[in-house]
């Protein structure tokens, strides 16, 4: 890239997953910035710990192409932004459908759309989607987040084909039940019951996954793959 310090982006950077992600990648001497919704107070313990933060709905197409405008071209784009929904079928609304596939999927498109401008450019480059272990194997009342993640991996495995000839590499993550806030609303016996069914017998932890972030960033002949960090839970 045109600057002297590599830069990275990370979609949904200021908490959780998404935070790990952008200080791992700042760690390795990146220029990191993070984008984030709406959360300020989050915004500003990432800004304190060296990230650069952008407000940004990655849903919308201009204000994507204005976060990119903000970043210049980068190296690395991990998107991580992403909502749930925790419903019976017959409960969710379309609208509630379409929004999980806007900030999910739509997100992640127009993200990667606009860093492969400037990637194909230099023959170089790293798209890490977060995907979710529902959207491998599925997870009961939340079906349209499991379709959304399910559609991520599909879009990852045709954007490596597509982008690999241009020395860009396009790889997922699928983070089983990390202790995030978006995993707080089990209750302790919910939580019991998802322990039994993982081998490793504890949650994961966002630096969990950043750690196969870095794997990714480090192996330069991955591409077109998902790692699934989940401590066995897809085991079958």
């Amino acid at each position: 890239m045109t600057s002297e310090k590599k830069s990275a982006l990370v979609t949904g950077g200021t908490r959780g997953i998404g935070l790990a992600a952008a200080l791992a990648l700042l760690g390795r001497g990146y220029r990191v910035f993070a984008a984030y919704s709406s959360d300020e107070s989050s915004a500003k313990a990432a800004r304190e710990q060296g990230i650069e933060t952008v407000r940004a709905d990655v849903s919308d197409e201009e204000a994507v192409r204005a976060l990119f405008a903000r970043t210049g071209p980068t190296e690395v784009v991990v998107n991580n932004a992403g909502i749930s929904l925790f419903k019976q079928i017959q409960d969710t609304s379309a609208e509630e459908w379409d929004r999980i596939f806007a900030v999910n999927v739509r997100g992640a498109f127009l993200c990667a759309r606009e860093a492969a401008k400037g990637m194909i450019s230099e023959k170089r480059g790293l798209i890490v989607n977060i995907s979710s272990v529902w959207g491998e194997v599925g997870g009961s009342c939340e079906s349209a987040y499991s379709a959304a993640k399910a559609a991520l991996l599909g879009f990852t495995k045709a954007l490596s084909k597509e982008l690999g000839w241009s020395g860009i590499r396009v790889n997922s993550v699928s983070p089983g039940v990390i202790d995030t806030r978006m995993n707080s609303r089990f209750s302790s016996s919910e939580r019991e019951a998802l322990l039994e069914e993982i081998p490793l017998g504890r949650f994961g932890t966002g630096e969990d996954v950043a750690r196969a972030v870095l794997f990714l960033l480090d192996n330069e002949y991955v591409t077109g793959a998902d790692i699934p960090v989940n401590g066995g839970f897809s085991v079958v």
